[in-house]
């Protein structure tokens, strides 16, 4: 999961879509961040607050269990 490669820390919308190169932000929520939140390897900062715009997305245990296992499919 291409995602999980540019975390650095609490990061928003915004700064995924920039750092893996995609313009479509439909696109992007469709294909990766909701994809990534049902998988349950991100999740939101504020899940109470859904189009906060302080929202900001993290990595959950189990997404660092698979980024340090290597098993991500590119």
């Amino acid at each position: 999961m291409r995602l999980l490669d540019v975390f650095k820390g609490d990061m928003s919308r915004q700064e995924h879509q920039h750092l893996l190169g995609l313009k479509n932000d439909e696109h992007f929520r469709k294909a990766y961040l909701l994809l990534a939140i049902k998988e349950g390897v991100i999740e939101m900062t504020l899940p109470d607050k859904l189009h906060s715009p302080k929202q900001r997305y993290r990595i959950t245990p189990l997404g660092r269990e698979i980024l340090s296992e290597g098993r991500i499919e590119k």
